[in-house]
């Protein structure tokens, strides 16, 4: 879909926590240019986003990224047709630079100004290579900020079904990949290590809450790993440095299988109670390879089968171009943001 017969082009910026992300998308399909300023070095020595470092990050690095996304689709700013931004949610002092970034540039550029929901865009991400989509649909996003169901059946006005209580399932993996001591992000890490791990070596509890409910918590699962990790006195003394690489494997592997299973079914009730046709995942933890077998388990198990939609790996974490993709969505419908706009913690 092309408003009034022309190619509309999108500069977005996300962020949202510890990407300076920018890109250029022609009709939210075609990716002129993408950058991603990944802050992880910043990060690791602390296990986890530091939102001071983030913040001071995002000023250094976003006209650069902004300027050099640009350059890389060949393009000036009056080929550009409006501005998106990643607004909400997020930490709010890396958002702030975002929101900042967008709107001196909306104004001083005389485009409009486009609203983006991070979690909304991770939904965009798993249709990114698919042109269309049946609906209804339901959406797992699962990162390290947010685990969220929703109900698709609208794109642009996606339904919250169910979100995370406590830790999102993609902060847990960083704690207990802390925890084993194995490198940040966790995501990563505790996928390479469980490949060689047992899965059912340690029962790890599945946190399922009430029968119907599609929220989730993941405090008692990581919990549970730190008792695991440092027995059951909890005097404090870390048992993984008498551990061999074996039952570190086996533990993360039987983590990662309780996390998944719980993931899993919590989507399989979202299809039954929204009937639908499809299921979309995206977010960081859309990489991972067992989380996307099992779910295309699911959804081929399914009377009629489900199709599944997943973000390609290299869209799974934050970035701009589900954002931009998003985006001309909502410009082809004049949603348009006005130079108030605010960066929201949640959303």
């Amino acid at each position: 879909m092309q408003k009034d017969g022309k190619q509309i082009n999108i500069l977005a910026i996300e962020t949202s926590c510890d990407e300076t992300a920018a890109a250029v998308v022609t009709n939210g399909k075609i990716i002129r240019s993408s950058i991603v300023s990944s802050q992880v070095k910043l990060h690791e020595a602390y296990g986890g986003v530091v939102p001071e470092i983030a913040s001071r990050a995002h000023i250094e690095k976003i006209y650069p990224v902004v300027q050099e996304v640009l350059n890389q689709a060949n393009m000036t700013k009056d080929e550009i047709d409006a501005i998106a931004i990643a607004n909400q949610p997020g930490l709010t002092v890396a958002l702030i630079v975002g929101v900042t970034a967008a709107k001196t540039l909306a104004f001083a550029w005389g485009k409009p100004l486009i609203a983006i929901n991070h979690i909304h865009a991770h939904m965009q991400a798993a249709l990114l290579e698919h042109h269309e989509i049946q609906l209804p649909a339901a959406a797992l996003v699962v990162s390290g900020g947010h685990t969220s169901i929703y109900d698709c059946h609208d794109p642009l006005a996606p339904k919250l079904l169910g979100h995370t209580i406590d830790d999102a399932a993609g902060e847990a993996f960083d704690k207990v990949a802390s925890m084993l001591k194995l490198p940040y992000p966790g995501g990563p890490s505790i996928e390479k290590a469980a490949k060689t791990g047992n899965g059912k070596a340690i029962r790890f509890p599945r946190t399922m809450l009430d029968k119907d409910s599609l929220n989730f918590s993941f405090s008692g699962i990581k919990t549970a790993v730190l008792y695991h990790c440092q027995g059951q006195d909890m005097k404090g003394q870390s048992l993984v440095d008498k551990m061999t690489s074996q039952q570190i494997a086996d533990i993360a592997a039987s983590f990662q299988a309780a996390v998944i299973e719980v993931l899993v079914k919590k989507t399989k009730r979202a299809v039954k109670k929204t009937n639908a046709k499809t299921v979309l995942l995206g977010g960081g933890v859309a990489a991972n390879s067992q989380l996307r077998q099992q779910l295309q388990q699911m959804c081929d198990n399914q009377k009629p089968a489900v199709k599944l939609l997943i973000a390609p790996k290299k869209y799974c974490t934050d970035n701009a171009v589900m954002v931009a993709s998003l985006a001309y969505y909502k410009y082809v419908k004049n949603m348009f943001a006005d130079l108030a706009l605010e960066p929201k913690a949640t959303g």
